[in-house]
Parts: C-alpha cells; sequence; structure tokens
C-alpha cells in the first residue's frame, strides 16, 4: 500500500508489480471490504514524506499508468494484488475508466477470485459506470470456474433488470458456467433458449453439453456413450449460424477458449502443432473421458478422428496417456510418449510431466521407477520443470507412504538446482514425509527442507498456498 510505502521510507522499485508485490509479502496487511472506507477517507496523505520524496517512490501516478500496472499483474498471474492495486488508484484520487475495469475483471476471472469480481462490479457501479455486456461476461465466467452457477443465472437477471441486452457471447459463458457445476437441466434450458432466439449452436456449446454430461454427480452409466453422441452431433454446427459477437476490444487478448472455461485455454498460445483449435469438442471429449478413466471411450474418440482423417495432437495425446496412465495400464501410456518423441516432432514438456504424474498413480514400484527415469531423461534433454509443474509433481510423489522417497527427492532437488521454491501444500506434503521417515535430524536434506517449511508457514499463516492474497 501507498501509505505503508511513505511510513517505511523505502526506495521505490524499478518494476511496478515486482515493487507492490515486495510490500504485500513484507507487511501481508491489506485494506480491504469495510475497511476501504479508510482508504478513502484517509485521501491522498504525505505524513513525514514530502510531496518530492513521495513522488520518488510512487509506482503509478494517473489512469493510464494504473492501467499498466493491472495489465501488467494479470499477465503475470499475481492477481491477489489487484484490490491493493484499486485501493492505491482511491488513495491517489484517481478514477477508473470503464476500460480498467474491464481489465481488473479479466484478472479476477482468471484467478478465479469470485468475491473481487463482485467488489470491482458494485465499485464500478458507485461510480456510475453502468455494467457493460463484456464485463457481464467476466463475471459469468467467473463464477462458472467457481461452480456457482446460482450466481451465474442470477447475473443473467441483472442484466435483464439493468436493460443490459444478453449476447450470444453471454449464453455460452452462461452454458459453461451451469457445465462446469454439473448442471445438465440448466444447460439444455439455455440451449433451448439459444436456439428459439435463432442462434445456432457453436463448438463451444457443444463443450459445455459435454462438460456438463461429465461433471454431472452422480456419475451416470450412460455418460460415456453421450459423449460421443455429442462429438458426432457436433460435426454438423456451421459457423455462420453460431454467435459472432464477440467484442475484440474487450478481450483484451484472451482468447474466446478462457472465456469459456474450455481445458485448452493455457496451451491455446503453444505452438509446434501442440493445440488444433478446430478440434475443440475433441479435446474437451478426450479431457472427459481421461477424467472418467474410461478407456473404451478413449479407443472410440481415437477411431472417430482417424475416420475424420485427422492427427491427433498434443493435447489429445496428453489426455489419452492420461486415461491408460490413471487406469493402470502404464505400457500403452508409455508407448504413446515413446512413439511421439521417435516421430520426429518437437519434444515437449507437458507430455514428459504427464507421464512421470501418470507414473505415480498407486506408487507402484515399477510406475516409480517410470517416474524417475523420465525425469532423468527430461532434464537431460535441458527440459526443466516450471514452479507449477513442479510443484504439482512434489505433491503427488510426496504421497508416497513406502520405499527410498526417491522420485520425491530428485523433484525437490530439481527444484532446488533452478533456485524454485515449490508452493506451500507442496513443501508441507513433502517435509510430513520425511518427517515420518527414519532420517537423522541434521540431515542437511531435512534441515533444508524444514527451515523452508517454517519460512512459508510464517508467511502464508500456515495454510495458504503460494501467492495467496486476499481470500
Amino acid at each position: 500500500m501507498k501509505l505503508f510505502r511513505t511510513l517505511s521510507g523505502t526506495t521505490r522499485s524499478q518494476s511496478s508489480s515486482s515493487y507492490i508485490l515486495l510490500f504485500h509479502h513484507h507487511f501481508n496487511f491489506v485494506f480491504s471490504g469495510p475497511k476501504n472506507l479508510l482508504v478513502r477517507t484517509i485521501g491522498r496523505r504525505y505524513f513525514a514524506a514530502t510531496p518530492e520524496e513521495y513522488a520518488k517512490r510512487n509506482y503509478a501516478n494517473n489512469e493510464a499508468e494504473y492501467s499498466t500496472v493491472i495489465s501488467s499483474l494479470n499477465v503475470k498471474r499475481r492477481y491477489y494484488l489487484l484490490r491493493d492495486v484499486y485501493d492505491d488508484m482511491m488513495l491517489d484520487g484517481v478514477k477508473p475508466e470503464r476500460d480498467t475495469f474491464h481489465s481488473l475483471l479479466i484478472g479476477t476471472m482468471k484467478g478465479a477470485r469470485l468475491q473481487d469480481a463482485f467488489f470491482f462490479r458494485d465499485e464500478m457501479k458507485t461510480m456510475g459506470l453502468v455494467p457493460d455486456v463484456a464485463l457481464y461476461n467476466f463475471l459469468i465466467s467467473t463464477c462458472g470456474k467457481c461452480k456457482n452457477s446460482d450466481q451465474a443465472v442470477r447475473l443473467l437477471e441483472e442484466m435483464k433488470r439493468f436493460e443490459v441486452k444478453p449476447t450470444g457471447q453471454t449464453y455460452i459463458c452462461l452454458l459453461n458456467a451451469c457445465a462446469a457445476a454439473g448442471r445438465v437441466d440448466r444447460v439444455y434450458a439455455i440451449v433451448r433458449d439459444m436456439t428459439a432466439a435463432g442462434l445456432g449452436l457453436n463448438k463451444f456449446c457443444y463443450a459445455g453439453l459435454i462438460a456438463a454430461h461429465k461433471n454431472k454427480e452422480p456419475v451416470t452409466d450412460d455418460v460415456a456413450s453421450k459423449i460421443l453422441e455429442l462429438v458426432e452431433q457436433s460435426k454438423g454446427w456451421s459457423a455462420v449460424e453460431a454467435p459472432s459477437d464477440i467484442p475484440v476490444r474487450s478481450m483484451m487478448g484472451m482468447s474466446e477458449e478462457e472465456l469459456y472455461n474450455i481445458p485448452t485455454a493455457e496451451y491455446v498460445f503453444r505452438r509446434g502443432g501442440f493445440l488444433n483449435r478446430e478440434f475443440t469438442v475433441y479435446h474437451v471429449a478426450f479431457h472427459a473421458c481421461a477424467d472418467l478413466k474410461n478407456v473404451e471411450s478413449i479407443d472410440a474418440l481415437l477411431e472417430m478422428l482417424s475416420k475424420d482423417g485427422k492427427t491427433p495432437d498434443v493435447f489429445i495425446l496428453m489426455q489419452t496417456m492420461r486415461c491408460y496412465l490413471h487406469s493402470g495400464d502404464l505400457q500403452r501410456g508409455q508407448k504413446i510418449f515413446e512413439d511421439y518423441m521417435s516421430s520426429g516432432k518437437p519434444p515437449m514438456i507437458e507430455l514428459y510431466v504427464t507421464l512421470v504424474e501418470g507414473a505415480m498413480v498407486g506408487y507402484t514400484p515399477e510406475g516409480m521407477q517410470l517416474a524417475q527415469e523420465t525425469l532423468v531423461n527430461m532434464n537431460s534433454r535441458n527440459f526443466f520443470l516450471s514452479p507449477k509443474m513442479g510443484s504439482e509433481l512434489l505433491l503427488i510423489a510426496a504421497g508416497e507412504k513406502t520405499g527410498g522417497y526417491t522420485t520425491a527427492n530428485l523433484i525437490w532437488d530439481m527444484m532446488q538446482a533452478r533456485k524454485i521454491t515449490p508452493t506451500f501444500p507442496a513443501v508441507q506434503a513433502y517435509h510430513d514425509g520425511l518427517k515420518v521417515r527414519e532420517i537423522p535430524a541434521d540431515d542437511p536434506r531435512l534441515q533444508l527442507v524444514t527451515q523452508t517449511y517454517n519460512n512459508q508457514r510464517k508467511r502464508f499463516g500456515g495454510g495458504a498456498g503460494m501467492g495467496a492474497g486476499r481470500p
């Protein structure tokens, strides 16, 4: 917060987002909720600092500079700091424009921060800016990420009260939000409304229908056949008939896959044949069947794809591997990996990670050995784990109850070699696993892990993950 920066006398950081993050971690204190009123009441005050000193420490002074900071935080996935930046804007007396609120809502959507999303919606209204259709779409999408279909439906009703006309994009956001919660009844009701309004179903609608059946609880016996049926039906959709009202300016570089919470969202901009965006319905179907561990359906989808004269992209191969491995078929999962790696196509670290993660299912001696060999092979080819990948693998490996803990130790060492600290849940699980083993108290590894664990526990209050911010 700027209030704290003024009191601290700390010099200005060169990076706006890093500067905010530094103070957020040092003070771990923010104004939120009712306290936000205090920020506005205080106004812009310099306290012990002169205006000249304050200007040197300030990271943004006007709406354009704050918008740049917000965009930077979104790119760096520091979504938990958006409220802090907004409070600073209020402290500076800078009024956000509509585009700034769009950027704030996109960040809360990407971070699945529903409470923050509604906070910004309410702030926008307070300032006399009526939320537009794009902003409502972001809100509905956020509800989908948080599996809150009831709130998504209420937002549509609110739009009608405020005379904000829903678009085809709005209905697809709502359809996929209800699908994430497994509300098949609501999804089909939305489809009927779209059809009645003369809107055709596009690939994202079929993707939502597939997701709805997969997410419905309890899982029905016919879910696999429903998925295959919908894939077949989707081949008749027409891009001409489908909604095409996406306001490009308001999307701010965000893909449709991300707006609609499609499983491929984080891979959309990958190159090297990783993702064929024409396969959206296939992608969701393969992902669903992998989640269901339904090998027969995966094989049927592969056959359908082949009959269509199409070759699986890397995402489809990942889901196929995941299904085989999670079903206990190490050989078939490993064969897909080896066939791809020997095909001459660009190697992908995601395939290594998928094989390692799937091999650890059940913690069998054969699987753990395969995981270790794959990690070593990956490292020798200069592929390195990202913080997210490494943390997720360490969290899984740390669950091994017997054996020498070799895989978990290897993942920890690989991350240490890159000076990467895993997330708190991963460190905690790894620390707990080491503690139950007969390891001397003065063992260097145990001491380092214990120190890291204690530092993170103090920093995150004993339960939050890395990057935790406002709940």
